[in-house]
C-alpha cells in the first residue's frame, strides 16, 4: 500500500501550470515538522515536494498562499531525469489525490510570521506543551524510536 497523509505550511504560493493536452496541475512544496526534538532541543522540519492535478490544483492555486496550513493526502511517486550536463537525478513527490484546507484566509493571516509549520508554546525549562495549542493532543500514546533508525 503506498499512502501518505501530511499536515503542514506551504513553503509559496502554488503555481497553476498546464501539460501539452491542457491539464491543468500545480507543484508545491509542505513544510512539516519532525515529531521529535534534535539533540540541541530542536525540532526539524522536512520539505515534502508535491504535485496536484486538475480541478483541486485550481482550487489549491486560487484560494492558498505561502504559510498556508494544509492537510494532504496522497501515495508517494519516485522518478529520474537526466538534467543538462548528463547526471541522474531522482526525484520523489507526493502525488496529492485530496488537499484540505486547515485555516481560513483570517487565520492564515494571523500565522503569517509563523517560521515553522507548528508554533507550540513549550515552556523551555519543563519541555512541556500548551495542549490548547497542540493540535495532536489526543492522538494517542507516544511512540518509541530506536535512535539507529535515525542515522
Amino acid at each position: 500500500m503506498n499512502r501518505v497523509m501530511l499536515i503542514g505550511r506551504l513553503t509559496a504560493k502554488p503555481e497553476l501550470r498546464y501539460t501539452g493536452s491542457n491539464v491543468p496541475f500545480s507543484r508545491f512544496t509542505v513544510a512539516v515538522n519532525r515529531t521529535f526534538n534534535n539533540n540541541n532541543g530542536e525540532r526539524e522540519t522536512d520539505f515534502i515536494n508535491c504535485i496536484i492535478w486538475r480541478k483541486q490544483a485550481e482550487n489549491v492555486c486560487n484560494y492558498l498562499d505561502k504559510g498556508s496550513l494544509v492537510s494532504v493526502e496522497g501515495r508517494i511517486q519516485t522518478g529520474s531525469y537526466d538534467d543538462k550536463d548528463g547526471n541522474k537525478r531522482y526525484t520523489t513527490d507526493v502525488v496529492a489525490d485530496s488537499v484540505q484546507f486547515l485555516e481560513s484566509k483570517s487565520q492564515r493571516q494571523n500565522s503569517a510570521n509563523d517560521v515553522t509549520p507548528y508554533d507550540y508554546q513549550n515552556d523551555k525549562e519543563t519541555n512541556d506543551v500548551n495542549i490548547e495549542d497542540d493540535p495532536f493532543a489526543d492522538f494517542g500514546d507516544s511512540v518509541s524510536i530506536d535512535e539507529n533508525f535515525l542515522d
